[in-house]
């Protein structure tokens, strides 16, 4: 499969994207570098050759920036991984901008209340930063806790959706 990437400047420095050919992001996240999106994939979507060119969800993303928080909630995305997973990153898509979750809540919005380590492993290997919003998940202390794209990001996110 041959992926596209496309970069776009934003507040929080640049954005990269990498979309499937049906357009699908695959990943993306506060980096120029292409090799740091691809290392986010796992071996079974990761393409055999990525070329620079446009995406849908470049637009999102900027729109986004721009103050439509909402902008995001439809771009379509593949990630693949376990049932847990899998379940964890559409719930992801649910939690309200504006409205984080602690790692505890959101392993009980999963069913599994006990799952907090879980729970924050679906966090950490979300590949399509931003279209799946991780960055809505905080310790159960109301601190930011980890980010793949870091702290900083990550607040500035929380502070534009609040």
């Amino acid at each position: 499969m041959t992926a596209t990437v496309q970069f776009v400047d934003t507040p929080d420095g640049p954005f990269g994207i990498i979309a499937d050919e049906e357009d699908r992001v695959l990943a993306s996240g506060w980096t120029a570098d292409v090799d740091a999106l691809l290392a986010r994939l796992t071996p079974s979507i990761r393409p055999a050759d990525v070329v620079p060119g446009t995406t849908s969800a470049a637009a999102a993303a900027l729109a986004y920036y721009a103050g439509d928080v909402t902008a995001i909630d439809t771009v379509e995305v593949v990630q693949r991984g376990g049932e847990f997973h899998q379940r964890g990153w559409t719930a992801l898509r649910t939690i309200e901008p504006g409205h984080p979750l602690s790692y505890q809540e959101f392993a009980a919005v999963l069913g599994s209340p006990t799952a907090v380590r879980a729970a924050a492993s679906a966090c950490a290997r979300n590949a399509p930063a931003l279209f799946v919003p991780c960055h809505r998940v905080l310790r159960t202390d109301g601190t930011l806790g980890g980010f793949a794209w870091g702290t900083d990001v990550k607040r500035s996110l929380l502070s534009r959706e609040s």
